[in-house]
């Protein structure tokens, strides 16, 4: 298993400089099964399962509580943290944290921030249980800093990104054949063979679960339920949009099969095409992503439609992250080589079936890199 200890530490680097900058002592990042974290992932390699305690002063240390030491020390054996277990603390996060701040030295007075997703009732219960710290539970913390941190990716994670997009792309061309020659005929067949297929490439399984739907119900955004039994690939419009994991990296694309079209569905898919192209040539380093949504809008609105979702948003370690890609008037994120987003324009119609194109872009200082190869497939 690949290990990126030189990366683990630059992030580690990064949070404790922020710390010390705060204030803050000691730093709790909870990813249990009520409160999932993908952070705690992205700083240690550990899938899950575990609380991270990282200490700024009197030292820079990091404590990994696992549930499952055994898969700790296998995935996190080459971060900079200590591993202890869980179940010494009777899986209880506020024991564990009040161990940890004696283990590592915390003076008392010091802060303390514990997850900003902390429900109210819990945070009280820190309060009037630490009672010798300053407990700070924020939206505008640690938790926004290292989404800041994750929107732009490292060369590590980027090669991660790109093999997943090799993995994908191979799907892509096997499922396509199989729409072709008809050994994929069902919603199921399609979901089924990305499910084992990417399995066998590596993969931890899908990014998500897997949207597909054919001409009947190709309406939907994201279609309900999200795989049938019913025809797919057939006359019209079928959408099928999926993503693999690997490493904890996400992928997702989306690919449309349009099959003996209409004029109105023809000329749907030509817009979609279009506004792909239009969101692709402006997916530049320094370029605002509410400026290159609006533009979509604006192409949707010469021809009376609109679409009822967001032109794209960030992918990593999970599906939807930052940035965000939405003509909404708080989005501010600019673009910075290093992130990676998808760019999926779409329109649906009760009648006509749905059209969307999903593709994964990295951004670099040349331009925008598109990592996978989905397309509207004509059959």
């Amino acid at each position: 298993m690949e290990k990126y200890t030189a990366a683990y530490s630059s992030r580690f680097e990064k949070i404790y400089n922020w710390m010390a900058q705060e204030g803050i002592a000691l730093l709790v990042l909870e990813d249990t099964e009520t409160r999932r974290d993908r952070n705690i992932r992205w700083f240690t390699g550990q899938p899950g399962d575990a609380l991270l305690i990282l200490s700024a002063e009197p030292e820079r240390k990091a404590i990994l509580i696992a549930w499952d030491v055994n898969l700790a020390k296998l995935y996190a054996a080459q971060s900079p943290v200590m591993i202890a277990s869980y179940n010494d603390f009777d899986r209880k996060p506020r024991k564990a944290v009040a161990a940890a701040a004696q283990k590592l030295g915390i003076p008392a007075g010091s802060k303390i921030e514990i997850p900003s997703v902390t429900p109210y009732p819990v945070f009280l219960d820190y309060v009037g249980e630490m009672t010798e710290f300053d407990i700070l539970c924020r939206n505008k913390g640690a938790a926004s800093e290292i989404d800041k941190l994750r929107a732009v990716k490292d060369e590590e994670e980027i090669a991660i990104m790109r093999k997943a997009a090799d993995i994908t792309n191979k799907l892509i061309e096997s499922i396509v054949k199989n729409v072709k020659s008809g050994k994929i005929k069902t919603e199921a067949d399609a979901a089924m063979f990305i499910e084992v297929e990417s399995r066998k490439q590596g993969c931890e399984g899908t990014s998500f679960a897997t949207l597909a739907a054919g001409p009947d119900r190709s309406y939907a955004i994201h279609a309900f339920p999200n795989w049938t039994n019913a025809p797919f690939g057939g006359q019209g419009l079928s959408i099928l949009d999926f993503g693999v994991k690997l490493g904890g990296y996400c992928t997702d694309v989306t690919i449309t099969f349009a099959r003996d079209l209409d004029a109105k569905q023809e000329k749907m898919v030509n817009l979609v095409e279009k506004a792909y192209k239009l969101a692709l040539s402006m997916s530049n380093n320094k370029t605002r992503t509410r400026d290159i949504s609006a533009a979509v809008d604006t192409l949707f609105s010469k021809s009376k439609k609109k679409m009822p979702h967001a032109l794209g948003h960030g992918i990593g370690l999970e599906e939807h992250e930052n940035p965000v890609v939405k003509n909404i008037n708080d989005n501010d994120w600019i673009l910075e080589s290093g992130m990676i987003f998808t760019v999926e324009p779409g329109l649906y119609d009760p009648l006509l079936g749905g059209c969307r194109l999903e593709n994964d872009i990295l951004v670099t200082a040349a331009g925008p890199d598109v990592l996978t190869l989905a397309e509207i497939i004509r059959l």
